[in-house]
């Protein structure tokens, strides 16, 4: 009997989805959740109503508009859909354990022992899909991928959408990949599709045929080999890496274009992340600010500092605003990013004579009263006017925990 290793799930138009649960009127009609209500932005996510008509992740609201007559635009909220992922982490997690949880609509869950039976891991994914109806929502659905690997999982996945349910066995391979696109494989975007084309891999079936050598040589290194094995069915895990860098980033609305107001959501930014990294158990020695400008003769600027150890906001803020003092101020400003590197673990934390230690008194203070209170209860002088600018976000290598909403 042929063993599988692997169940996967991926929710269907996530945030579509919460809203159409959320809003019952949004139901069974063709939605896209946007960032703003602007012509000249994209949409987030489409709802299946919408993809019928081309409508996806990335199309331009006023072509949206074009192709699907009557559509509905959202305004995104993402503390809605961070309360959704959790919900729907518990009704998972109650029917098998979450390995990893691979972005806000993605779980991956490994099977042990009996479960590794096709059968009895196509009963644990039924199990899995009327466990999220019955906690969550009838209008939160998700197609599961089972298989011998993660990868070939997560494929399965995109094979029957929405609320499709899916089984790789080894002996399918390469077969059953066949009638997918070379794009389909997670991590071939368009640069790699590019690179396949230009030696000849037009197909799946083309690339499901080339050797561990050809494999190696096309994606230059010891990616093409784990690719390779990962096709054939093999359980190839990859070795853990370290969190080396945290970072927050936010699209500035119309009324924050300017020096001042980009300013302003770097100091919100970066309160936030401070707040992470003690949370997380961790000192920061190094501080980068990335902001991209709105005219195309100079795109962006960007700053960082190292110092020693860091966790407490006080002094992260003012080596912000050390950085600040260079801003090009003539420049108008629509993205900005704050991020910490070169992090050390407080049981690796070095006491330096020049460390105010008053400062992570009154930092870590602060986080147990908003902690106990709820977020915003207290906070720094400096970060009141934009208190509830920025808000929480979902970004693609993290989901934010249910006290950051």
């Amino acid at each position: 009997m042929e063993l599988v290793s692997w169940l996967y799930v991926d929710l269907n138009s996530f945030f579509a989805s919460c809203e159409q649960q959320e809003q019952p009127h949004l139901r069974k009609k063709p939605i896209a959740i946007v960032p703003m209500m602007a012509e000249t932005t994209s949409c987030l996510a489409a709802s299946y109503e919408a993809k019928k008509f081309g409508v996806k992740t990335g199309t331009r609201v006023s072509d949206a508009r074009k192709m699907c007559p009557g559509i509905i635009f959202v305004k995104s909220r993402h503390n809605i859909y961070i309360a959704y992922h959790h919900r729907v982490l518990k009704a998972v997690d109650s029917c098998i354990p979450v390995e990893a949880i691979t972005s806000v609509d993605e779980f991956a869950c490994k099977l042990t022992g009996s479960q590794q039976n096709p059968e009895k891991a196509k009963q644990i994914a039924l199990k899995v899909k009327s466990t999220i109806k019955r906690d969550v929502g009838a209008f939160v659905t998700c197609s599961i991928g089972i298989s011998t690997n993660k990868l070939l999982a997560k494929i399965a996945t995109d094979m029957q959408k929405p609320d499709g349910l899916t089984v790789i066995l080894k002996s399918e391979l390469p077969q059953k990949l066949h009638s997918l696109k070379t794009t389909d494989i997670p991590g071939i975007g368009r640069a790699m599709e590019k690179r396949l084309i230009e030696h000849g891999i037009l197909t799946m079936r083309q690339l499901t045929s080339l050797s561990k050598e050809q494999m190696k040589k096309i994606w230059s290194g010891i990616w093409g080999e784990r690719l390779y094995l990962w096709l054939k069915g093999e359980e190839l895990e990859l070795p853990q890496t370290k969190n080396k860098s945290i970072s927050h980033e936010h699209v500035l609305p119309p009324n924050k274009r300017s020096a001042g107001g980009a300013n302003e959501i770097a100091k919100k930014l970066l309160t936030k992340l401070a707040i992470r990294l003690r949370k997380n158990g961790y000192y920061t020695k190094n501080l980068n600010i990335y902001v991209r400008f709105m005219d195309a003769a100079s795109t962006y600027w960007e700053s960082s500092c190292q110092f020693n150890e860091l966790r407490d906001t006080i002094s992260l803020l003012h080596k912000l605003q050390d950085l600040w003092k260079t801003y090009p101020k003539n420049k108008k400003p629509i993205k900005i990013s704050v991020s910490f590197s070169d992090l050390v673990r407080q049981g690796f934390h070095q006491f330096s004579f020049f460390e105010n230690p008053k400062r992570d008194e009154v930092s870590n203070a602060m986080d147990k009263i908003n902690k106990k209170f709820g977020k915003n209860t207290i906070h720094l002088g400096a970060t009141h006017e934009q208190k509830e600018s920025a808000p929480t976000n979902i970004a693609f290598s993290r989901v934010p925990d249910l006290d950051e909403i």
